[in-house]
């Protein structure tokens, strides 16, 4: 099938292509730019903030390369929300692009490039990376690339795409370690089909090198570190089992991966890829992930960014399908389709998207939405542990420590309560503990994230002094699970012993 444009001025017809792509990416990231300010700062959010301020190579919970990009962020725009989530903005918007292109190299007409950048722009979890600051959202940017990458790699025969798919690759080990699946899944295309006669071909391995070359910092991170990101992956893992985190994997490739209306895109595309023997190596990019995934109970979006290639290879073989019929036929299939999913992304935008700072639409998002619900209630807290530091006496605000009990807190004080004068505060969680414990100990410590039976079991001369709620009265996981905050007096133990002890993962 020929792609759409301008039959006597192709170059005109592939800027039109190019053009509407590039306004379906702009309205959505427009979208996100007017409500991104609605709440405030996610728990991860502030995770990746604290980090930034403490750049490495490597941290325990992920590689560096989210923290770097929310470095500069945070030297940009300081500490303005719609600021720093602007670079998950620019990513998602990359994101509906990209499928679009694909789509176009499959031979899809120019209304199957707007389906392809349409179905991922209105997909949940791609819908989501463009509302909060997180690593997966680059991930997912670099899952799609590599697999546009692919396509002109296997329609071209070029083999000098294979610079541009390992620079993708290292990119994505520096951004998620997930990406070690989707790695299994582009060397077993290689492997079951033809593509293998890459392994031959000297840019592949130049593709390899450089890939390499980009991780290779992290790597001596991870073994001067002992590979600590294996054991808080491993722990993760577990947790996410042990509380039924991982279930509904499948459920979740068909409502959260993907635009629930799409499934028929998506399926037609694994089909496509399946049949046809150049491009049977995104098949098996897709397939081996997915088993792997299923078989180790993975989390149902760790699959997400598979599918904008099998929905653009879909989007390419509908466009062609719907080229054949006759005009009432494909005007009925269109609107039918059309009405379908203009129905599921409205309530995609509605549940994903902070539409409204008040009212009946804010309290749906915040009824289904849990991340939104994580974003509240950050500056009660800090305002909250100022208060209880205002009004000790002056003797203990001078020796005075703050300790938190997850990574959320931790960031909250240390990047929320600068503007209070909070000390910098004290913790155990991933990176934190890395940091280690206050050169002169506190004597006096503001105690967050434990309960009263903790606490006193590791401080000494423990008191309640306030509770962490938030304003809006909205139950999440501060104000349901540490609800009390303490003053209490110097550890048990020495500090050198707990810290031992303390080596948290969360």
């Amino acid at each position: 099938m020929s792609s759409s444009g301008t039959q006597d001025n192709p170059s005109a017809g592939r800027r039109i292509d190019f053009a509407i792509l590039v306004a379906i990416a702009a309205a959505v990231a427009l979208l996100h730019l007017f409500t991104n300010m609605r709440y405030g700062f996610h728990r991860d959010e502030l995770q990746f903030l604290s980090d930034a301020r403490h750049l490495d190579w490597g941290f325990v919970a992920y590689p560096p390369f989210t923290p770097f990009v929310e470095r500069i962020g945070l030297g940009l725009f300081g500490l303005s929300m719609v600021g720093l989530r602007l670079f998950s903005v620019l990513a998602q918007a990359a994101t509906v692009v990209i499928p679009g292109l694909m789509a176009k190299e499959l031979g899809g007409t120019r209304l199957a490039q707007a389906m392809a950048a349409l179905a991922v722009a209105f997909s949940p979890l791609p819908l989501f990376e463009g509302t909060e600051f997180q690593y997966s959202t680059f991930d997912f940017l670099w899952w799609v690339l590599i697999a546009y990458f692919t396509v002109r790699l296997l329609k071209s025969e070029d083999p000098r795409w294979w610079l541009a798919i390992g620079a993708a690759i290292g990119l994505g080990l520096l951004t998620k370690y997930a990406i070690a699946f989707y790695i299994a899944g582009i060397l077993a295309g290689l492997v079951f089909t033809p593509a293998r006669r890459y392994f031959a071909n000297r840019w592949f391995w130049a593709g390899v090198a450089l890939a390499l070359l980009i991780f290779l910092p992290n790597l001596v991170w991870l073994v001067r570190h002992d590979f600590i990101s294996y054991h808080f992956l491993q722990h993760i893992h577990a947790r996410d089992v042990g509380e039924g985190r991982a279930k509904g994997f499948w459920k979740g490739q068909f409502l959260i991966c993907t635009n629930l209306a799409t499934a028929p895109l998506w399926i037609a595309g694994l089909i496509g890829f399946l049949r046809e023997r150049r491009y049977r190596m995104l098949a098996l990019m897709y397939l081996v992930p997915l088993a792997l995934f299923a078989v180790g109970q993975g989390r149902d979006y760790y699959m997400a960014g598979a599918y904008p290639m099998l929905l653009a290879m879909g989007a390419a073989m509908a466009g062609s399908w719907l080229a054949s019929l006759p005009r009432w036929g494909r005007r009925s299939v269109e609107t039918a389709y059309f009405a379908a999913f203009a129905f599921v992304s409205a309530y995609v935008c509605a549940v994903v998207l902070p539409l409204a700072s008040s009212g009946p639409l804010r309290d749906f998002a915040l009824e289904h939405n849990g991340d939104l619900r994580e974003e509240i209630g950050w500056d009660d807290l800090v305002r909250t542990v100022a208060q209880i530091r205002d009004s000790l006496p002056p003797e203990q605000q001078v020796h005075l420590g703050i300790t938190t009990g997850n990574y959320g807190e931790y960031g909250a004080i240390e990047i929320l309560g600068r503007a209070y004068g909070l000390p910098e505060p004290i913790g155990t969680t991933n990176s934190e503990w890395l940091r280690g414990y206050p050169a002169t100990a506190p004597t006096t410590l503001i105690v967050l994230g434990l309960g009263a039976e903790e606490a006193n079991a590791i401080f000494t001369r423990c008191h309640l002094a306030g509770h962490n709620g938030n304003s809006e009265g909205v139950r999440n996981e501060e104000s349901q699970y540490h609800p009390d905050i303490f003053v209490c007096g110097p550890p048990r133990k020495p500090w050198a012993e707990l810290w031992k002890e303390h080596r948290d993962f969360g």
